[in-house]
């Protein structure tokens, strides 16, 4: 595995999907001006009562998430790597003039408007607890990109995502919708995510993948509703990869974080074909993963599955029944490849990847790790190399 810095997307690769305008704005806002701004962070629907607050940093942090899909996109792009992580991509909610759902950047259509250059076709596939809206919005009317997601549907942000949801004009069936219920474990959510997205493969013959691994999914999320286990979360992972196309992981959402580091340090093992002891190794953040101090999770047992059997092969067969009216994979007329973006030149002064930053050893808690009881602290008793590149 290489572990390497991604470069930091410049405002006019932003403006390859959003707007001028709300590009601008994220630009030059901040809390100490926001004010000063008031009817277009409005507009944006950004701001101090919204799940999109103005915080410090915050165009530069949407240049690191969106800088990291851009660089996976051009390894993948260019044959230099078989898998690329980007645990800091996945800001699948973000529209193309408004932010949405803690997302104001959009790396993941950022990331595929890059892969299109190369691939005729690009799978996006989605297992956050939330339904990807954001993504299936851009690529909405279009059959080069088609886009599935898993998700908890109902009375749940953003309450889109039916079955029902399959796309129009030339994308009509090139959005893929499932939507679950409360509760599903490892052994429901393997019984319509296996069979759809070995369906999907075999109907639209992607170039390139790009996995989006939201970790709110697991059991225990402090905002989601699943039951996913670590293992079976990675096992999705697993599958997807078994397929062999250049793909492209990312993070997303995750509200209970010492769970979702557990998620994806799994995660990267599966991608590598490493396996990795269940006992979590000594280090400064050791604390964090107590009483269990163990890297897999124990389903909920008191959490209800919500999805009968007879709920989750309804669902398949309507999504089948979408996929066969395509009339095979679309073909792409050749055209002259656009340039890649600006690929940086080595930046000497650039922080080495792997060396480790000075820790005091104090023990820090986020806000959002307060916890009642010990629920999401479970441990699991422990139960395949490929190239990956994963930006840092």
């Amino acid at each position: 595995m290489e572990v390497f810095e991604p470069h930091w997307a410049s405002s006019e690769e932003v403006k390859a999907f959003h707007t001028a305008d709300y590009v601008e704005l994220l630009k030059k806002i901040s809390p100490a001006n926001e004010k000063l701004y008031q009817s277009d962070v409005n507009k944006f629907n950004m701001g101090e009562f919204t799940d999109c607050p103005v915080f410090d940093g915050i165009f530069n942090f949407c240049q690191i998430s969106a800088g990291g899909s851009l660089d996976a996109a051009y390894r993948l792009n260019h044959g230099l790597t078989d898998i690329a992580i980007n645990w800091a991509g996945g800001l699948h909610h973000a529209k193309k003039s408004e932010a949405s759902g803690f997302c104001y950047v959009n790396d993941i259509v950022l990331g595929i408007l890059e892969l299109l250059k190369y691939h005729p076709r690009v799978l996006y596939i989605d297992i956050d607890v939330h339904h990807g809206d954001g993504v299936e919005e851009a690529f909405y009317v279009t059959d080069r990109v088609m886009t599935v997601s898993f998700h908890k549907y109902g009375d749940f942000f953003p309450g889109t995502g039916d079955v029902k949801d399959i796309g129009t004009k030339a994308g009509k069936y090139y959005a893929v919708n499932c939507p679950l219920k409360s509760g599903i474990d490892d052994e429901s959510y393997f019984t319509i995510f296996k069979p759809v997205i070995e369906k999907v493969m075999e109907s639209f013959r992607p170039g390139a993948v790009v996995l989006q691994c939201g970790a709110d999914s697991l059991t225990g999320d402090r905002l989601g509703c699943f039951n996913l286990t670590v293992k079976g979360h990675g096992e999705c992972v697993d599958f997807v990869k078994s397929f062999g196309l250049p793909t492209m992981v990312l993070g997303g959402g995750g509200y209970t974080i010492r769970n979702v580091s557990r998620c994806w340090a799994y995660e990267t093992s599966v991608c590598l074909d490493e396996k990795v002891n269940n006992d979590i190794p000594f280090n400064e953040y050791f604390e964090y993963y107590a009483p269990s101090f163990k890297l897999h999770l124990d389903p909920n047992p008191e959490l209800e599955n919500c999805n009968s059997r007879a709920y989750l092969e309804d669902i398949k067969i309507k999504i089948f029944e979408h996929l066969r009216m395509l009339n095979g994979a679309p073909s792409v007329q050749m055209n002259a490849i656009p340039p890649d973006y600006t690929v940086r030149e080595e930046d000497d002064d650039a922080m080495d990847p792997d060396q480790r930053i000075e820790h005091d050893g104090t023990r820090r808690q986020h806000d959002a790790e307060f916890y009642v009881n010990e629920k999401d602290q479970r441990g699991k008793d422990d139960g395949p190399q490929e190239n990956v590149d994963m930006v840092d």
